[in-house]
């Protein structure tokens, strides 16, 4: 019986599989982590996929990149280690070199000032560091092509798949165009020969700390911060891929208002950043990432995006509302009840405007939404096979068991008052004893108003009545949610309202010219 067992589970994972619906907003590269962990559920017979058809999968997002060499190992793979290699992989492997060697010598003349440490920090505390000053300086030989060249050149070393001097290149072409705040000794010595004054002055030219303290952005250099964020996720540097996040994120609201990016556009820059994102909130060990995530998600621009773009998006979310809910509510103290209902509540109205579900989202809803406790440990049972073959929530699958199976208890305690420690322990797979220490722990760590009587064996539950110090505090956040925007609304208007009359002036002016 094993066997047959076994074949269902990995059919189930395969059908629940959303590499398909996620590759189209990635970049190319971040295939590869993918489709790596898919061949390990191929060789543990958790998946129902077929190791050559990956294979070539892998071979096909390869084409694109430089990646010559690995290109020709998975040609092997899949044709057999005595096929010969195609001439056009021979030619492209000589036209990444012959590529390489003109663009090494292209840039030549910044990289060899990105690498004089000493010369660079005198030009950055001189206010030199930057394309207008090093361009005017005939000394370095400096040219806009040259600048251009190095990032193609940081571009070329990522298509290789040296994405840690990607990322280095890519640091410096983006610090060229940066105004940082002066160092606190620069400013000192600025106040004593000038007086406090210039220290303000400075501060006001500095750029966006949001966006590595870029002073303005436009579609380039977006292109420049995705690379960086890309960069970042692929050497895995979690911390710093969440700086880059920001930035990207900044910058595409930046693009968006100034109507550089036609609201279209905007969605689908939101769509792709949304996907990114899984890599960075999912792997943050800080244990703040799932609690970004839920408030970027569920943000009214990017909520639209998941809705309209990308609703398969909905089972990172629902997860992550699940594994933050009760440290978010223990964060929000004695409003800690409201707080779990909040974030609840909100996911449920997401669920409801998504057409996509399986065993994560349909747990949810059978439990919150239909108080079906059967249907949803059914689904409860599925969900632990969806979660190990997810490439971003298989290192979470124990931890959202464990949620789960106190989500259940929250919600039985609700609708009952009085709980049969024996029947409950069988809802929960624990035998008496076993239950009834584990709901003493729960009880005390989720503050729940319960006790347990050991004389009729059974657990006790309390009114639950909502305070109105919690009613208040909960309505007052949808309000300012709504109020927000509504400004956000009004603002717009205005501005179109501005731009209507200046348009209108300018004609009337140059109909007054005609005449």
């Amino acid at each position: 019986m094993t066997a047959p067992q076994s074949t269902e589970k990995s059919a189930d994972a395969a059908n629940y599989d959303l590499t398909s619906q996620i590759s189209p907003y990635l970049d190319l590269h971040m295939m590869f982590p993918l489709l790596e962990y898919i061949d390990s559920l191929i060789s543990s017979g958790a998946i129902s996929y077929n190791s050559l058809d990956v294979a070539q999968a892998r071979l096909e997002l390869l084409k694109p990149t430089h990646m010559v060499d690995y290109a020709m190992d998975i040609y092997r793979e899949v044709h057999g280690e005595e096929a010969p290699i195609p001439q056009e992989m021979e030619d492209q492997k000589a036209g990444v070199f012959k590529e390489l060697e003109e663009l090494r010598e292209g840039q030549a003349s910044v990289d060899d000032l990105c690498r004089n440490e000493e010369l660079r920090a005198t030009l950055v505390s001189n206010n030199q560091w930057n394309v207008k000053s090093l361009t005017s300086m005939q000394e370095f030989g400096i040219t806009p092509e040259a600048i251009s060249t190095y990032y193609k050149f940081a571009k070329f070393n990522f298509d290789c798949g040296d994405y840690q001097q990607g990322r280095d290149m890519i640091e410096n072409y983006i610090s060229l165009f940066a105004t940082p705040p002066k160092q606190r000794k620069d400013d000192d010595d600025d106040d004593g020969e000038r007086g406090g004054g210039s220290s303000n002055k400075e501060e006001e030219k500095t750029g966006n700390p949001n966006m590595y303290y870029l002073t303005s952005v436009d579609t380039e250099l977006l292109r420049v911060l995705w690379g960086k964020l890309s960069c970042e996720i692929l050497v895995e540097d979690w911390e710093e891929a969440s700086v880059a996040l920001i930035a990207v994120k900044t910058a595409i609201e930046n693009l968006a208002t100034s109507h550089k990016l036609s609201p279209l556009e905007a969605l689908f820059q939101r769509t792709w950043l949304l996907h990114w994102s899984l890599f960075v909130f999912w792997n943050d060990a800080s244990g703040k990432g799932l609690e970004s995530m839920v408030d970027l998600f569920t943000s009214e621009k990017y909520l639209q995006a998941v809705t309209t773009q990308a609703p398969h998006l909905l089972r990172y979310l629902t997860a992550a509302v699940l594994l933050c809910k009760r440290r978010a509510a223990k964060k929000a103290g004695s409003n800690s009840n409201a707080e779990g209902r909040r974030l609840l509540r909100d996911l449920i109205k997401v669920m409801h405007q998504c057409e996509y579900s399986d065993p994560i989202v349909e747990f949810v809803e059978q439990l919150s939404v239909k108080f079906d406790f059967e249907a949803a440990q059914s689904q409860l049972a599925m969900c632990e096979t969806v979660l190990s073959s997810d490439f971003f929530l298989c290192r979470q699958t124990e931890l959202f068991m464990e949620e789960a199976r106190v989500f259940v208890f929250e919600n039985y305690c609700r609708i009952h008052h009085k709980i049969d420690l024996a029947t409950l322990g069988e809802k929960l797979a624990m035998d008496r004893e076993r239950a009834e220490r584990w709901i003493v722990d729960l009880i005390r760590n989720a503050l729940l108003d319960a006790k347990i009587d050991s004389e009729e064996g059974c657990v006790v539950m309390g009114s639950g009545s909502v305070s109105i110090y919690e009613q208040v505090m909960d309505r007052t956040k949808e309000l300012t949610s709504r109020s927000s925007g509504l400004v956000s609304n009004l603002r717009s208007a205005m501005n179109d309202v501005r731009r209507a009359k200046e348009r209108r002036a300018k004609e009337a002016l140059r109909e007054a010219e005609a005449y």
